[in-house]
């Protein structure tokens, strides 16, 4: 009795060592900021990576009512590309119950390393570090899959579409 009872403490204690495997985080997230949502899915070969792209930003457009361009990218030529559909998460790597690879930041320009896991069905915990030294989380939350912008609106465009829509039918008689 005592040996088998050992032996099963051991393989329990074998059992929990090992690594569980990463959880799938594809959904959409709204960052912890509330600025912007992510669309994460699979990637990569035989689908194993983690790829993510902005779809939704809470201030699509500048002042001046033009699409948010990626302005800090230190390429000169990647400029002027839209944020909206901008991948920012590109082929990470299951790696010890998480993902783990880099993450551009479009707000500075400057890409970190980042790791993604799972807290709950509705929680991601993104954590990032850049040089190893400069590190900062934050817990994303899982929101609906929907197009979310498929295109940005000017305001004088969404002010039409309001009023062609609130404008009641004409009676018949």
């Amino acid at each position: 009795m005592r040996v088998a009872l050992s032996s099963a403490l051991i393989f329990s204690g074998i059992a929990a060592a090992q690594a569980a495997p990463a959880q799938d985080p594809s959904g959409t997230w709204l960052t912890g900021d509330g600025r912007a949502k992510i669309r994460i899915d699979r990637c990569g070969p035989a689908g194993t990576e983690i790829c993510g792209k902005v779809v939704w930003l809470k201030v699509p457009t500048t002042e001046a009512g033009a699409p948010r361009t990626d302005i800090k990218n230190p390429d000169p030529k990647k400029r002027s590309r839209p944020v909206l559909g901008l991948t920012l998460i590109d082929g990470l790597k299951a790696d010890d119950g998480k993902f783990s690879g880099e993450i551009y930041n479009v707000e500075e320009g400057k890409i970190y390393q980042v790791s993604l896991e799972r807290e709950s069905g509705a929680e991601l915990s993104v954590s990032g570090c850049l040089l190893k030294v400069l590190c900062g989380s934050q817990t994303w939350t899982r929101v609906p899959d929907v197009n979310q912008q498929a295109a940005v609106a000017t305001p004088d465009q969404a002010k039409t579409a309001t009023r062609s829509i609130a404008k009641p039918a004409p009676k018949a008689e």
